[in-house]
């Protein structure tokens, strides 16, 4: 049986791509959507590092808070990147969009990067950190848009949900790249060298790609046509209400668990008292379990549709979590830490690239970027950027290191709830031909 047209509308690009270009368009797109993410989430993973170069304080616990809100102020200009941007890729194409948030995005890197401490210049260092964190919110506000559904568009209908997983994908990898680099220095400079400048070795690492992944884009063909300066018309949105709400509730939910399993270097090191070689492993097998998780939730989702790929392992992580925790705060060590963080990041990003797909495909092109990048970066710009505070004073508050899975149980409910109102989208056979 065919899901009905109304409910899995053809998406196919207006010019056939050859299986070269496809491969070649999903390339470019997640090296350079999977680069803004490297350096966005490694500021994470050093915060303890950098909070201490750009905000002193002899209270350990106020210095993390300071380099945690820096992290955050990244979020704020999510939502502001999404419009403008993605506005941007339904009206001139997605790929001048792409080429404009990546050149953004590199400009923000350096920026942070070879900014002084505050021990060096003061105030200004604490200032200029912050300035460079709303670039990089702003550029991947409008870069999550254009590349996802850049993606989606040069794929096969058949092969929509697989495509678009590396989207998830491109994130776990730069997670992933971000994570080894942070077990690799930790390993081969002492804390002090770490503070004072393996932060920012991690940092720049990740803008020697850019010239590379812009002219990878710069090469790519276009997806849509005929695009001009005339304001784009809202094509009815309000008749996708359900895919844009539960969208927005799904991504809050994962937003909250991601930056979750971000923090998790710092938990371990923070709460647990964890070593950072163990606490850069555990974050480093987190990231790398979820790119083979979204990769193949995807593919499955082209095959059984996007629902059934994402409600059963939602419910199976929700299930996880407080034993998980419960294992890695009693034990503490290395087989532990490690343990857990594979098991709870393989369930909980298996349903993602189905998410991506459902989301992106229930929207019309001709606001397809601007409306993607909204319902993704707004909930990311609400949740994602307070959730490592939020985490952190209820740890402190509390004492209690099981208080952040209780929070994670309560958050997966939620999301569940969500992918059992959203309407099935993929256009496949969901029983066998007769």
């Amino acid at each position: 049986m065919e899901i009905p047209a109304e409910e899995a509308p053809p998406l196919a690009p207006e010019d056939e791509f050859t299986p070269r270009q496809r491969r070649r368009a999903i390339v470019a797109a997640t090296l350079g959507n999977g680069l803004e993410f490297y350096d966005f989430v490694t500021f994470a993973f050093f915060a303890i590092q950098i909070g201490h170069t750009f905000f002193p304080s002899e209270s350990p616990f106020l210095s993390l808070m300071g380099s945690l809100a820096a992290f955050g102020a990244g979020f704020i200009t999510r939502p502001l990147g999404a419009h403008i941007l993605g506005g941007y890729a339904d009206r001139r194409g997605r790929k001048p969009a792409m080429l404009l948030s990546m050149m953004l995005m590199g400009a923000g890197i350096l920026l942070l990067a070879l900014t002084p401490g505050y021990a060096t210049i003061g105030y200004a260092a604490p200032v200029i950190a912050v300035i460079a964190r709303l670039m990089q919110g702003f550029a991947l506000g409008g870069e999550v848009g254009s590349a996802t559904v850049y993606m989606m568009e040069s794929a096969t209908a058949q092969r929509r949900g697989f495509t678009i997983s590396w989207q998830g994908a491109s994130q776990a990898i730069a997670a992933s790249a971000g994570s080894l680099m942070g077990l690799l220095l930790s390993l081969v400079m002492t804390d002090a060298e770490l503070a004072s400048y393996g932060w920012r070795i991690a940092l720049l690492l990740g803008a020697t790609i850019v010239p590379l992944a812009l002219y990878m884009r710069s090469t790519l063909p276009e997806t849509i046509h005929e695009v001009d300066d005339a304001p784009v018309e809202d094509e009815g949105l309000r008749s996708y209400l359900r895919p844009v709400a539960c969208g927005f509730v799904i991504i809050m939910c994962g937003t909250i668990a991601t930056y979750i399993f971000t923090y998790m270097a710092t938990y371990g090191q923070n709460t647990l008292k964890l070593s950072t070689s163990i606490s850069m492993a555990g974050e480093l097998a987190n990231n790398a379990i979820q790119v083979v998780a979204v990769l193949a939730g995807g593919l499955i989702s082209d095959r059984i549709g996007r629902k059934r790929v994402m409600i059963g392992p939602q419910i199976l992580f929700t299930l996880l979590v407080v034993p998980c925790f419960l294992w890695l705060t009693t034990e503490r060590d290395l087989i532990s830490f490690i343990g857990a963080n594979l098991i709870l990041g393989g369930v909980s990003n298996f349903m993602f690239g189905a998410v991506y797909a459902a989301i992106s495909e229930s929207l019309p092109k001709s606001v397809r970027a601007r409306a993607f990048a909204l319902v993704y970066s707004v909930p990311v710009a609400l949740f994602g950027g307070t959730t490592q505070m939020v985490v952190t004073w209820i740890l402190e508050v509390t004492g209690e290191p099981m208080s952040i899975a209780w929070y994670l149980t309560a958050i997966s409910i939620i999301g569940l709830a969500a992918m059992l109102a959203l309407r099935e989208s993929a256009p496949v056979r969901l029983s066998p031909a007769k």
